[in-house]
């Protein structure tokens, strides 16, 4: 199994920043997996934010965070970060870090096969 375990979420005034932090482990974990970042307000639909391969040589970025949020890796920690500079009222969310076992995970929800129990984000304005 495969364990996802997210730190550093909190309250932030707009315009602030924060680095959000995901832990991988289990024994099926690999640094090959793909990794995503999604957020979910409440009363809304679970979104994507950001993804990226293990090699980091594919990043993608939903159109809302485009330059201001920025994912990477550190494989031999078996980590991935999601900063987020430039906060917003409207970024406010609970955020879940999550694995795919294939190569490039993908914007939907359904690309990914591990899923961490979630961090709150709340910005105020």
């Amino acid at each position: 199994q495969v364990q996802l375990v997210e730190s550093g979420g909190g309250l932030v005034q707009a315009g602030g920043s924060l680095r959000l932090s995901c832990a991988a482990s289990g024994r099926t974990f690999s640094i090959y997996y793909a990794m995503g970042w999604f957020r979910q307000a409440p009363g809304k639909e679970r979104e994507f934010v950001a993804a990226s391969s293990w090699s980091e040589s594919r990043i993608t970025y939903a159109d809302s965070v485009k330059g201001r949020f920025t994912i990477s890796r550190d494989n031999a920690k078996n980590t991935v970060y999601l900063q987020m500079n430039s906060l917003k009222p409207e970024d406010t969310a609970v955020y879940y870090c999550s694995a795919s076992r294939g190569a490039v995970g993908g914007m939907a929800r359904s690309g990914y096969d591990y899923w961490g129990q979630g961090t709150q984000v709340t910005v105020s304005s």
